[in-house]
């Protein structure tokens, strides 16, 4: 079985191909991890284009918490679709392989739809502080123009810090071990395959990312702050309740999305954390996307009315 410790380097060639190890070499348990992700796959792709469809056909939805809603929808399935279609396909293949420009895009991919999604998150906690905290200003605070600006501002930001590190990858000499031990291309793992100095990717690597997360979370931070000291000042429970109950959704995804980064990050740069990395980067690429619309489905009412009455309108035309 090849390991990233049997290969060894191929010098004075630049490598152009790499091979993937992925997540297990048991023939059956491959099989059953093809069925479970292309299900996965699957409910994450009918589910976040439900959530895009509830919103455009719902004129009662037209409003920022579902404009941005529908952005994080279209992300998911961004994030999915980077990795679940090369995954699905080296289950069933015994050669697995992804030339290294596939491997860059794959790792720009992720962090520009990552990123952005960090950057969105922010949005919708801002939205969600000027709905609770100032709700007589909200309409004249959350306009359409505002919206969007924090919506293109998003992909401006989470696109741009993608971009700086392509550029980065790119400047770097790969001349072998060929081997990723992951089930796709991830940027730490990568630049272990480099024989040039990567001392310079490391540190825009940690600075950026660092930028991202940081300003991020602490937009989403204070404004939950905020919300939170507005809701204790709420008289009646029952008014407590539903301010609260207009925060779970997305404190839900904003729990997962950084709590699965977070794992990511905190992972030891050896050898024997490697099994336990492939399996943590199935949770933010993977499982979340899956997770979302079901989050939103579930605890949101205005969705689960949209639908209601979409179905309805569908069944009384038939």
């Amino acid at each position: 079985m090849l390991t990233s410790e049997t290969i060894t380097p191929v010098n004075g060639s630049r490598v152009t191909k790499l091979i993937l190890l992925g997540l297990t070499k048991e023939p059956t348990l491959e099989v059953l991890l093809f069925i479970l992700f292309l299900l996965v796959y699957t409910f994450t792709l009918l589910g976040n284009v439900c959530i895009l469809v509830i919103v455009w056909l719902s004129s009662q939805l037209h409003t920022p918490m579902y404009y941005f809603l529908t952005e994080l929808a279209f992300l998911d399935v961004g994030l999915s679709t980077t990795f679940s279609p090369k995954l699905l396909a080296d289950l069933l293949n015994e050669k697995r392989t992804i030339m290294l420009h596939g491997c860059i895009t794959q790792i720009f991919l992720l962090a520009a739809f990552g990123s952005t999604e960090y950057f969105l998150l922010a949005a919708m906690a801002f939205d969600r502080y000027a709905a609770i905290c100032n709700p007589l200003q909200y309409t004249v605070t959350m306009t359409k123009g505002l919206s969007v600006r924090l919506i293109i501002g998003s992909y401006i930001g989470g696109f741009l810090h993608s971009l700086i590190h392509a550029v980065c990858l790119y400047r770097l000499s790969f001349c072998g071990p060929d081997v990723i031990n992951h089930f796709g291309c991830d940027y730490p793992v990568l630049l272990k395959l480099s024989c040039t100095d990567v001392s310079i990717n490391d540190l825009v690597r940690y600075v950026f990312a660092a930028f991202v997360v940081l300003s991020s979370l602490s937009v989403t931070f204070v404004s939950y702050w905020y919300i939170v000291c507005t809701i204790l000042k709420i008289g009646d429970a029952a008014g407590r309740r539903r301010a609260a109950s207009t925060c779970i959704s997305h404190f839900t995804c904003v729990f997962l999305f950084y709590g699965s980064g977070f794992l990511m990050e905190a992972q030891p740069n050896t050898n024997s954390s490697e099994e336990q990395s492939k399996v943590i980067g199935l949770i933010p690429t993977v499982i979340i996307p899956a997770l979302n619309p079901l989050i939103y489905s579930l605890r949101n009412n205005d969705v689960k009315e949209a639908l209601k009455k979409i179905l309805r309108s569908t069944f009384m035309k038939h």
